[in-house]
């Protein structure tokens, strides 16, 4: 087979041939074009750059020439469209890369979900609390505003309210225990003495228990532990105070601004379920108002009723008591019933007759409570069974203690509510 002649350098001469033919044709288009002005100049200018442009696509790699297409075209979709461009094919959402990316990414929003609440767990505790005591005073503030009260002094009006009972509570409480330590403080030298003495009764458990050296080798060898319960004790009064007032003042804001953030819930709802998610939404806050307010009522009887019961029979602390039941009896189910064993304690002080007619009394009040007050106050609006009232009182004290013990039936009826408006009106027409 015959091969085509190389020159010295390597090169074929049919090569070398052609591009002295195609430089001579070069030369003689541009000398074609006549040298008249600046249109001759941006012709040949053009020519330069389209020439410089396919030299530097020949010595480029076949990615970066691909890229240099893409610029040059997007280039020219601008002068087109004066813009951006028109929008692309989307994406088929149906590929297997897609359906796996998207079920990935919501497995991993789900977890960081998950570890965000479980870490604001106290500060979430704080909102929900605030929320209720909110939900739960707003109908004594809606009926001050229906009686042509404006609402921030409305809200004034409920904040003082609740401010006199605290400050009532804290003025019967106060005094006594500051009495009884700064008796048992001046009590403590008479207390020692008597230890030391071996014909006294605390000098005989003294000698036979040995509880003066007990105390001093504890004392000594645990001193320590000792101060850290101390502080850590503290550490908790104060985490306790911060958290109550923060309470009172997001209770104080979401009082306010109920009406905005019903609102706002309620934007976030599609427009053609909002009118029915207004009426639930409504009918739940009711309850939970509803529920608060009778509440406050059964724990104002049995307050009333602790305070005239100790005054008949002479049991010391009255008032104190009195408020400290009405306190207990705002955890639903199990209130009562301990404030009741701890004034049965106090009544011991008096005599053991005594004690045994005030337990009796408190017995005779929880059936009363459970059969009489309650269903007559707050069972048309809250309408939870009993049994689901015990089991729910007893879920949320395990799930979140003593606030737990507190939302647990409002979100009962909540929840209730949710499964006989949607749940079974759907299971009924399946």
């Amino acid at each position: 087979m015959n091969r085509p002649r190389q020159a010295e350098s390597g090169v074929p001469v049919s090569t070398l041939t052609d591009s002295a033919h195609f430089g001579e044709r070069d030369r003689a288009n541009t000398a074609a074009v006549p040298d008249d002005g600046p249109e001759a100049a941006e012709i040949r200018t053009q020519e330069e750059v389209r020439a410089r442009g396919d030299k530097t696509r020949q010595d480029q790699g076949p990615g970066e020439s691909r890229v240099e297409e893409a610029l040059e075209t997007a280039a020219a979709m601008a002068e087109e469209t004066g813009g951006l461009g028109t929008p692309g094919r989307p994406v088929n959402r149906r590929s297997p890369f897609m359906i796996g990316m998207l079920a990935a990414f919501g497995v991993a929003v789900a977890y960081g979900l998950i570890e965000l609440i479980i870490g604001a767990r106290s500060v979430l505790i704080i909102i929900g609390l605030a929320l209720f005591v909110a939900a739960g005073l707003d109908p004594v503030v809606g009926w001050l505003v229906r009686h042509r009260v404006p609402r921030w002094a409305a809200v004034l009006v409920v904040i003082g309210c609740a401010a006199a009972v605290v400050a009532g509570f804290l003025a019967a409480a106060i005094p006594p225990l500051v009495s009884e330590a700064t008796a048992l403080a001046h009590q403590i030298p008479h207390y020692m003495h008597n230890l030391q003495d071996r014909n006294s009764g605390l000098g005989k458990l003294n000698v036979k228990y040995h509880i003066q050296d007990r105390l001093t080798k504890l004392i000594t060898s645990r001193g320590g532990s000792l101060a850290g319960g101390v502080l850590g004790a503290g550490k908790l009064v104060l985490t306790t105070a911060s958290s109550m007032l923060a309470i009172v003042v997001l209770s104080i804001y979401f009082l306010a601004g109920l009406p905005r953030i019903k609102v706002f819930a309620y934007q976030l709802v599609p427009h053609s379920r909002r009118p029915r998610a207004i009426l639930i939404g409504d009918e739940i806050l009711a309850k939970v108002g509803g529920y608060v307010l009778g509440n406050f009522i059964t724990s104002l009887i049995a307050g009333l009723g602790t305070y005239l019961w100790l005054l008949a029979f002479g049991i010391p602390y009255p008032l104190l008591l009195g408020i400290f039941v009405a306190l207990l009896d705002l955890i639903p189910v199990i209130g009562s019933t301990v404030g009741g064993a701890v004034v049965s304690l106090v009544a011991l002080t008096v005599s053991l007759p005594v004690a045994l007619a005030t337990l009796a009394f408190y017995v005779a009040y929880r059936l009363a409570e459970d059969y009489l007050i309650v269903p007559r106050i707050m069972g048309r609006t809250v309408q939870v069974p009993a049994v689901v009232s015990l089991i729910a009182v007893l879920i949320g004290g395990v799930l979140l203690g003593i606030i737990g013990a507190l939302v647990a039936i409002p979100i009962a009826a909540a929840i209730r509510l949710l499964l006989h408006e949607i749940a079974i009106r759907r299971l009924d027409k399946s």
